[in-house]
């Protein structure tokens, strides 16, 4: 299976954002961006980088993400906003953003090694597309690892469209999330214009 591999850090000073979410991810983004800054981007590459900068959140490779936008344009929905709520109800995100992982990648990584149920059924796959009303928690045995337990309980902001059970290690997502409610930094009708040029 195809994986983004590269630093962490570094992917965050070459989109000159903190897609990664760690503190410290744009340190060195100061020097490393100047010579950057000089040269101006013109409309397709502001577009471009705006679609890399999405694909950075949530890890996701161009093959999929563009399978992701051709069901966007499908949605009742406004294409971006429709684009940007699938890639954040996928497994992965979504066991990210309750706390059970420190990144995306270790939240991948949990999701592949079985740590994970969803309704009660061990899911490992990491795309899988999380419905409202359905519940994610740790298995039984997961339940016993100190790391997965401490991450839960001391980690997560509090999303509206997400309801915790610390008792049970467990996360309900109670509807889809709003636009405005998911806190990604990116201009989506920049990414419809980008692919609205191949299609």
């Amino acid at each position: 299976m195809a994986r983004m591999r590269e630093p962490r850090f570094k992917k965050c000073r070459r989109l000159n954002l903190n897609v990664c979410g760690h503190p410290k991810a744009m340190k060195r983004a100061e020097k490393a961006g100047q010579a950057r800054d000089r040269k101006k981007l013109s409309e397709y590459g502001i577009q471009l980088l705006e679609k890399q900068r999405l694909r950075g959140y949530y890890e996701v490779m161009e093959k999929q993400f563009y399978r992701y936008f051709l069901r966007a344009m499908k949605d009742e929905q406004i294409t971006g906003t429709a684009l940007v709520r699938m890639l954040e109800t996928r497994l992965d995100n979504l066991v990210y953003r309750s706390g059970y992982a420190t990144s995306i990648r270790q939240a991948r990584q949990m999701v592949g090694h079985g740590h994970i149920l969803v309704n009660g059924k061990r899911i490992t796959i990491p795309s899988y597309a999380v419905l409202p009303g359905d519940v994610i928690a740790l298995t039984e045995k997961s339940q016993s690892i100190q790391l997965f337990k401490e991450n839960f309980l001391s980690r997560g902001a509090s999303y509206p469209y997400l309801s915790k059970d610390e008792e049970n290690y467990a996360t309900t997502l109670i509807r889809n999330p709003e636009r405005e409610e998911i806190p990604i930094e990116i201009q989506d009708h920049l990414i419809v214009e980008y692919y609205s040029k191949f299609i």
